[in-house]
C-alpha cells in the first residue's frame, strides 16, 4: 500500500477553507410572496425590509451563533398555487424556515404543505414565519405549531377599528369594499359583526367584493359608495387594490371616510395627497411619528437608501429579532428547537412589548390608530412618501387590550 505523503502547506489550506466556509455560513429563511405581478412592489418592499432588519438587527451584532442571517426571495406571484411551488424549490436548496405575508390564501396553502412535508420528513421539518397574512382562521381552526404569525390578525384589527367608529357619533352608514378572497371576507364578516354589537343604529349601505390584483379603475366601485350615500367605507384592500381605489375616490370627490389596514404604504399616500386629510385613517402596529428608541433612525436610513420604497412594516424587524433571538436561546438552528423557543416569548419591540401567546403562536402587541394629517414638524414630525402628510396617532391600543380568544387545538409534535 502506498503511504500518502503529509502536506504541510495544503494542510493549512485545507484548515483555512475549512475555517472561511464556517464564517461564511448562513441561516437562510425562504421569502415566498409576490416579486413580479400586480403586487410585485408589495413583495419588493417586504424583501428589502428583511434583507435590512437581518443585516442592522442580527448580523451586525453578532448574527444567528456566529452565522449569518439571509432572506432568499422566492416569487409566488401572489399564487396559492405558485407558493407550493416556490416552497418545494426552498426545501430542494436544503431551507427549512419560511417567511409569507401577502394573501391569506397563499398562507392556507402554505401551512398545509407545511404540515404535510413535516409529518412526512420528521427530520427535516419546516417552520412558516407569517408576517402579514391575517385571515383569523390561521391561528384559530387552522393553527398549527409549525406556523407562527408575527401581524394582528383581522379580528384584531377590526376589534380596534369599531371600537373607535363606536366613539364616532356621526357615523350612520358604512359600505364594505373588498378584495374576493379569504381575507376580504373575514374582514366583512368582522365589520358587519361588530358594528352591529357596538353600533346598532348604524347601518351597513352597501358591501361589495372584487378580483383581487385586476381591477385597474375603481371609478364604477366608487360610484356605486356615492349612490349608497355611505358616510363611511371600510376596507382591508392592500397594494394597488388600495392605491387605485382611493385615487378613484379622490378623482370622483368622495367625502366618506376611509378606514383601513393598509394605507400607510406601498403608493397609497401619493395616491391620496392633500384629498385624504382627515379622510383616511389606518391601524397598524407602528407608524413614522409613533415615538420609538431606534425604529425611527432605522426608517429613515432604509428610505434613504431605497428611495421611493419608505420603510412601512415594523413587525419586519419585530420578527427578524425574535427569530433570531429564539435560535441564539436554543443554540439550534432545527425549526422545532426554535418553535419551543418562541412560544411564549416576551420581546421589547420597538412599539412596546410583543408577546408570542403559546397556545395559538399569535403575537399580541401595542396597535394605534392614525388619521392622515398635514405634517407640522411636531406631532406630525414626518410625512409619508414626500407628500407633505403623515400620520397622526388617534387611539393607542395596549398589548392586553389588542388580545381575543383563540379557538385553536394545537397538535403538538
Amino acid at each position: 500500500m502506498q503511504k500518502r505523503k503529509f502536506i504541510p502547506g495544503l494542510a493549512l489550506a485545507t484548515s483555512a477553507l475549512l475555517i472561511g466556509s464556517s464564517a461564511l455560513a448562513q441561516v437562510k429563511i425562504a421569502y415566498i410572496d409576490p416579486l413580479s405581478g400586480p403586487f410585485a412592489n408589495v413583495g419588493e418592499a417586504g424583501l428589502k425590509g428583511f434583507k435590512e432588519a437581518a443585516e442592522i438587527l442580527v448580523n451586525q451584532k453578532g448574527g444567528i451563533m456566529g452565522q449569518k442571517l439571509e432572506f432568499v426571495g422566492f416569487d409566488n406571484k401572489g399564487s396559492p398555487q405558485e407558493s407550493l411551488i416556490q416552497l418545494k424549490a426552498a426545501t430542494d436548496q436544503g431551507i427549512r424556515f419560511v417567511t409569507q405575508g401577502n394573501g391569506s390564501g397563499a398562507a392556507h396553502a402554505l401551512i398545509d404543505a407545511v404540515n404535510k412535508w413535516n409529518a412526512r420528513n420528521p427530520d427535516k421539518t419546516v417552520l412558516f414565519f407569517n408576517y402579514a397574512a391575517v385571515d383569523p382562521t390561521l391561528t384559530n381552526e387552522k393553527c398549527s405549531f409549525w406556523h407562527f404569525r408575527f401581524d394582528a390578525n383581522s379580528d384584531m384589527k377590526m376589534e380596534a377599528i369599531t371600537n373607535y367608529m363606536e366613539k364616532d357619533k356621526k357615523i350612520k352608514k358604512v359600505f364594505i369594499l373588498g378584495q374576493d378572497y379569504a381575507h376580504g371576507h373575514q374582514v366583512a364578516k368582522a365589520t358587519k359583526e361588530m358594528l352591529a354589537r357596538k353600533r346598532k343604529d348604524v347601518k351597513i349601505v352597501g358591501e361589495d367584493l372584487h378580483p383581487i390584483g385586476r381591477v385597474k379603475d375603481f371609478a364604477p366601485y366608487v360610484a356605486k359608495i356615492k349612490a349608497s350615500g355611505a358616510d363611511t367605507i371600510v376596507t382591508g384592500n392592500w397594494g394597488n387594490d388600495l392605491s387605485l381605489l382611493i385615487k378613484a375616490a379622490k378623482d370622483a370627490k368622495l367625502s366618506a371616510k376611509f378606514y383601513t389596514y393598509y394605507a400607510g404604504g406601498l403608493g397609497t399616500p401619493q395616491a391620496m395627497g392633500a384629498a385624504g386629510e382627515g379622510k383616511v385613517l389606518q391601524l397598524t402596529e407602528w407608524h413614522m411619528n409613533v415615538p420609538t428608541k431606534n425604529a425611527e433612525k432605522f426608517a429613515l436610513d432604509f428610505n434613504k437608501k431605497y428611495p421611493g420604497v419608505w420603510f412601512y412594516y415594523l413587525r419586519v424587524n419585530t420578527m427578524t429579532e425574535m427569530v433570531a433571538k429564539a435560535m441564539n436561546t436554543a443554540k439550534s438552528t432545527d425549526p422545532k428547537a426554535v418553535a419551543l423557543a418562541l412560544e411564549d416569548m416576551r420581546f421589547p419591540a420597538e412599539n412596546g412589548e410583543a408577546w408570542m401567546r403559546k397556545s395559538d403562536h399569535q403575537l399580541m402587541q401595542p396597535l394605534y390608530i392614525s388619521v392622515f394629517s398635514k405634517k407640522d414638524g411636531k406631532v406630525v414630525k414626518h410625512d409619508s412618501e414626500g407628500t407633505g402628510f403623515g400620520w397622526k396617532t388617534v387611539a393607542a391600543i395596549s398589548q392586553r387590550d389588542s388580545q381575543l380568544p383563540t379557538s385553536c387545538i394545537m397538535e403538538r409534535p
